[in-house]
């Protein structure tokens, strides 16, 4: 029939005008992301866990061809701790962005000997008490300036047990001609606390099986008896916290390392420190010596890298979370596969499919039609969900922390999709035909490109439906992103395969296409039926956007809404009347454009989330839940967000029961909620760290234990259980 015809391209038309905008909005406010423009600052700051201050030496003042020194000063608190240009096994090093005038230019950071943290069987490099990073500058012949002036992002990783991303904004006004001697002790200090290179030095590195050999001639005659310290300046290339040998033969020391069974380099040469271990527990480390010499014998092959290091690790993993050892390729594929295939029962993914049922009703007897249709929906599903995948990778790599579902976290793509299912709707309602808006030659070339309608339709079921991926494999989408690129876009292609298999299979076997209804009048009430489900969709990415952005913007998005309902109306209305009453609709959709879109992407006011507003739950912060967790609170974080349907179930049916909640007070569990309904970066590390790449992820954390992360479909039983063994594990410890 005509009318599903047009359904068919109605549908994939839309889809054709949003898809590529609502990818390119997503990832474009991604790649936008990073650091906001620097705020107010001064030469000093105050965060959580650290104080931190930009310091300058320069004895002749700020002149060219004179020494001039920056540095940034870190006081930890007490049992805190941050990390070396090679943190060792987890952990990110200490980042300075300056921003300074032309003419000046920063060098590196002369790093300081780091000391040892011992982590069970893993080990990080890095510094606690009082820290100086010293950076040499560079003051060109053309620089005059009077003043200099300095600002400094300064970005780092602070760890106890937890650890605590935090960041500062530093700004200092330097007067030029005169000179800047102030800090000159402290400055004396960190020069001497850093390795100086050994001149007289010889020996070799070489490389057998599984260690690397160090046989070293010339080291400090006082250091000779000491057990050393060896610090490469190559990450992940040993294995810091493992046993190793190491002798001394007169003024001869020789060392047996473990190289990390997860390397991921095989230098020809190595920078490295050796230094003998600290004469305090706290504080500096004693300085050691900088060697840099070639590296002999054959390295062993490369392993598959291990989870990349967050800013949010726990020293052993979580009871639950995969890695590549404990779950293969083939079986993350096979979830992969079977995620897909349950993703067609999705809410979110219902409305969509409910397009394709109609384009195979309006087909009838074609089974060339049906077989290419099924194919080139199958091709738009499967290659979404691997430009998604590729997508999400590339934004990895490029530093930004998202994870999967990360579109739906753009309030923007979320009013887009809205819109986008209203209008389907309101044509499936018969408000009005996308033949009566598009030119005749139009919709002939609908007409001669099916294959084009289809694929499309498959590319709007995959943008919608990947958010509802993770309750069924957020294992192996964690995997997914631990593992080569092609090897991580081969489990998301396999996603998308699951996805469009039944209808493939219903396209390809005419077997189970002859148990569907044959065409007849009944397909017009179910056209009109089908708007429901569209409307419902929109209602709940409504829904979504009012916890993004406050009710201001979910009543932003229905005036918009109601306005552009109008002129579809109007302009499916005949003769003179089509004109006044379509001018009337333009210039409403117009005025509600300017006047209310601004407030579709504007940020919610702080607490106005429906997750938030709830008494018995707080909001998560790593600062709040490593405070719990030294107090000896036991700590049950719920990470989610509004537009994970999973989720919502899950908070509804389990976490508000009223027993649930009675055993939590019981044991004295504090119960935290990570939204993750608008991009955070910290909740993406968050979850990254516990092998996961989207909600909903449940996890209880007992002091002195690792992470318990439970299954992502929740029952009573299950977490009740939990609970009490939490609170038997807190009476036995008092006891």
């Amino acid at each position: 029939m005509a009318v599903f015809d047009w359904l068919l391209r109605a549908g994939a038309r839309v889809a054709r005008a949003f898809a590529p905008l609502l990818l390119a909005a997503g990832v474009t406010a991604l790649a936008q992301g990073g650091p906001a423009a620097a705020p107010s600052a001064g030469p000093t700051a105050q965060t959580e866990y650290a104080r931190v201050e930009l310091l300058v030496h320069a004895p002749q003042g700020v002149t060219p061809g004179q020494p001039v020194w920056l540095g940034l000063r870190l006081d930890h608190a007490p049992g805190w701790h941050t990390y070396w240009r090679n943190p060792g096994d987890s952990g990110l090093p200490i980042e300075l962005q300056w921003t300074l005038p032309p003419g000046v230019r920063a060098g590196e950071i002369a790093w300081p000997t780091p000391r040892k943290f011992p982590l069970g069987e893993l080990a990080n490099y890095g510094f606690d008490g009082t820290l100086l990073l010293p950076v040499p500058v560079t003051v060109e012949p053309g620089f005059t300036g009077d003043t200099l002036d300095v600002q400094l992002h300064a970005t780092w990783l602070i760890c106890r047990t937890e650890c605590v991303p935090e960041e500062a904004w530093l700004r200092l006004r330097v007067p030029t001609q005169s000179a800047q001697t102030a800090h000159g002790s402290l400055f004396e200090s960190a020069w001497a606390a850093a390795p100086r290179a050994l001149d007289g030095a010889s020996g070799e590195l070489r490389v057998e099986g599984d260690r690397l050999l160090l046989d070293i001639t010339g080291l400090p005659a006082a250091w000779r008896g000491q057990r050393l310290e060896f610090f490469p300046e190559t990450g992940n290339l040993i294995a810091p916290g493992l046993p190793w040998e190491q002798r001394w033969d007169g003024a001869r020391w020789q060392a047996s390392v473990p190289l990390s069974p997860y390397r991921s380099e095989s230098p020809t040469r190595l920078a490295f420190v050796v230094a003998p271990p600290p004469a305090e527990a706290h504080g500096p480390a004693t300085a050691g010596v900088r060697l840099e010499w070639p590296v002999a014998g054959t390295w062993p092959a490369v392993a598959a890298p291990p989870a990349p290091r967050e800013p949010l690790p726990a020293p052993s993993a979580p009871a639950g979370a995969a890695g590549p050892t404990a779950l293969g390729l083939g079986l993350a594929l096979l979830g992969a596969l079977v995620g897909g295939m349950i993703l067609n029962l999705m809410p979110c993914v219902f409305p969509v499919l409910a397009i394709k049922v109609m384009a195979f009703q309006a087909h009838g007897a074609d089974r060339r039609a049906h077989r290419v249709g099924g194919l080139a929906y199958t091709a738009g599903v499967v290659l979404s969900f691997v430009a998604l995948g590729a997508a999400l990778l590339a934004l990895r790599t490029a530093g930004e922390a998202v994870g999967w579902g990360f579109q739906l976290q753009n309030p923007w793509v979320v009013a887009a999709l809205a819109t986008l299912f209203v209008v389907i709707g309101l044509n499936l309602a018969g408000l009005f035909e996308f033949g009566q808006l598009a030119p005749p030659g139009l919709a002939g070339l609908q007409l001669r490109h099916p294959v084009a309608d289809a694929f499309l339709t498959g590319v709007l079921a995959s943008v919608v439906a990947s958010p509802c991926t993770a309750p069924f494999m957020g294992a192996s989408l964690g995997l997914a992103l631990t593992l080569p690129a092609a090897q991580a876009l081969a489990v998301f292609g396999a996603l998308g395969l699951g996805m469009a298999l039944p209808y493939l299979a219903a396209s390809q076997w005419p077997a189970l296409a002859r148990r569907l209804p044959r065409p007849g009048p009944w397909m017009v009430t179910f056209r009109q039926a089908m708007a429901f489900p569209m409307f419902a969709a929109a209602l709940w990415l409504w829904w979504v956007l009012g916890q993004q952005t406050g009710m201001d913007g979910a009543g932003a998005l229905g005036l918009i809404l109601l306005a552009l309902a109008w002129l579809l109306w109007a302009l499916g209305r005949p003769g003179a009347a089509r004109r006044w009453l379509g001018a009337i609709g333009a210039v409403l959709l117009a005025a509600a454009l300017v006047w209310a879109g601004p407030y579709v992407g504007r940020e919610a006011n702080a607490g106005a989330t429906a997750d938030t507003r709830d008494a018995t739950w707080d909001a998560w912060t790593p600062q709040r839940q490593a405070e719990l967790l030294a107090a000896g609170r036991p700590v049950f974080v719920d990470f989610t967000a509004a537009w994970c349907v999973t989720c919502q179930v899950n908070k509804a049916a389990v976490l508000s029961d009223a027993d649930v909640l009675a055993d939590a007070r019981a044991a004295n569990i504090a119960l935290l909620r990570a939204d993750w309904t608008r991009r955070d970066p910290v909740i993406t590390e968050a979850l990254a760290a516990l092998g996961r790449s989207g909600v909903p992820v449940y996890v209880l954390h007992v002091p002195g234990r690792a992470p318990q992360v439970l299954s992502e479909i929740l029952r009573k039983e299950d977490v009740r259980a939990a609970f009490r063994a939490a609170a038997q594990r807190q009476a036995a410890s008092a006891g």
